[in-house]
């Protein structure tokens, strides 16, 4: 019920933003509004300011409009003629539709800018073991290594780096973008100790998921090799593991972090599922011990894992990442930015076979998120508004006819040619249009309901 809740509250917004900004540009471009509706069917709300605007909640909350005076939509008093929105000139038309999704987009920099500047507590950019096989691992990245900034080919300029989750944010939009990035190590960048290359541009990366954070190699931050919860049924205290330990060696193997036990208490299963025990050096108390733990093997797809029982790891050391009022704005437009640029070029992927069409998410995944965002407090709920705030205003953006994108490009036509596209052709492209985004949303929700259910 609570992810429903959040989702309405999301969505409600979003929406409301939207059909703001139209309105707002529709009157001070002077044409009369006659409804601004937030959802659709049965009206919940309504009510009419002193310019005899009708505000209306509607039942369905997924969309909304902004019923002005034209008079393609109905008769138009003479004396009112000059003031409908079919007889504004081409510039007036185009900066009303164009309102909608500008609105969304200053409001993601908004939100982005406000998070920044009101800080947010981040892992330090400190590594933890790379993945096997990984790129991190094959250029010799090694735990316990602090990133001060980070060099992306063709840029002179390096960019510092002061949490975990600026690093894996830099990292994603390089190898995305196929450019290969330059890791430098120590205190600070003016500290850095030695630099390591990292050849993302050999991933060929398409998707923007956890296969390509794998691929990497950078998961997780450092995490000491401590042990947290231990269930009393589970292979750890049936072998003596006590809640607090601190894991030395496996198997006479030193542990760098917990990232590293882990993946060795995964891989302890073979293929057919046989669990092999291993010896433990923990320390307790002060005192040094040696245990043998026989991971449990658990099927996991087409695999077997090794499961002990116990949380494994330490939380990460935590920094709070915060900007002066100007730095913060200035972040949500950067950030704004390369989000809008990100999702443009994984659509752009998408259409021509470079990225799977596994990337459309639609509501059903955005509620789940709605709900798990609002569960982690508001500055994660706010990161997830300002994320759908862009995509929703670059999707509009869109030049496909029955979104606003679609209009601007009838509108670029009318300014090259003189005159607007025939009324036939309209009627066309509208319903291509609805054909394309009912694909389109038909695909998104199958997306959904396989991420839900798989």
């Amino acid at each position: 019920m609570q992810t429903v809740l959040w989702f309405l509250v999301a969505i409600g917004l979003l929406i409301a933003v939207h059909e703001w900004g139209h309105y707002r540009m529709a009157v001070a471009c002077g044409v009369p509004v006659l409804r601004f509706s937030i959802g659709f069917g049965r009206p919940l709300l309504r009510w009419r300011n002193r310019a005899g605007t009708e505000f209306v909640v509607a039942a369905l909350p997924l969309g909304g409009y902004v019923r002005m005076l034209d008079g393609r939509e109905g008769p138009v008093p003479p004396e009112q003629r000059h003031l409908a929105f079919d007889a504004q000139p081409l510039r007036k038309r185009a900066a009303i539709v164009a309102a909608g999704p500008l609105a969304n987009l200053g409001l993601a920099v908004l939100l982005y800018a406000w998070v920044a500047w009101w800080g947010v507590p981040q892992a330090e950019p400190v590594l933890g073991s790379p993945a096997p096989g990984s790129v991190a691992e094959q250029a010799g990245l090694r735990a316990g290594e602090r990133v001060a900034a980070v060099r992306i080919e063709d840029d002179d300029t390096a960019q510092p780096v002061r949490s975990f989750d600026e690093l894996r944010w830099q990292l994603t939009q390089a190898a995305l973008q196929r450019r290969d990035v330059t890791l430098l190590l120590g205190p600070a960048p003016e500290l850095a100790t030695r630099s390591v290359p990292l050849p993302l541009a050999q991933l060929q990366a398409r998707d923007v998921d956890a296969e390509l954070v794998q691929r990497i190699g950078l998961v997780a931050p450092w995490s000491a090799p401590v042990v947290g919860e231990v269930l009393p049924d589970g292979a750890a205290a049936a072998a003596g593991v006590r809640e607090g330990d601190r894991v030395l060696a496996v198997d006479e193997r030193p542990v760098e972090d917990a990232a590293q036990l882990r993946a060795w208490i995964r891989t302890s299963v073979d293929a057919q599922g046989q669990p092999r025990t291993q010896r433990w050096r923990v320390e307790r108390a002060g005192r040094t011990l040696e245990l043998d733990v026989t991971p449990r093997p658990e099927r996991q797809g087409d695999a077997w894992v090794g499961r002990v029982g116990a949380m494994i790891g330490a939380p990460p050391a935590l920094i709070v990442v915060a900007d002066e009022p100007l730095d913060a704005l200035a972040h949500g437009v950067r950030r704004t930015w390369e989000v809008s640029a990100l999702s443009l070029q994984m659509l752009a992927r998408m259409v021509v076979g470079e990225a799977s069409l596994r990337n459309l998410s639609g509501p059903l995944t955005i509620a789940d998120y709605a709900g798990k965002s609002a569960a982690l407090g508001w500055v994660a709920f706010v990161t997830f508004l300002a994320l759908v705030s862009t995509s929703l205003g670059v999707l509009n953006l869109l030049p496909l006819p029955v979104l606003d994108g679609g209009h601007l490009m009838y509108y670029l036509w009318e300014a090259v040619v003189g005159r607007p596209p025939s009324p036939a052709w309209m009627a066309r492209l509208q319903r291509a249009g609805m054909v394309v985004l009912a694909a389109l949303m038909s695909l998104a929700i199958v997306n959904d309901l396989t991420r839900l259910l798989g």
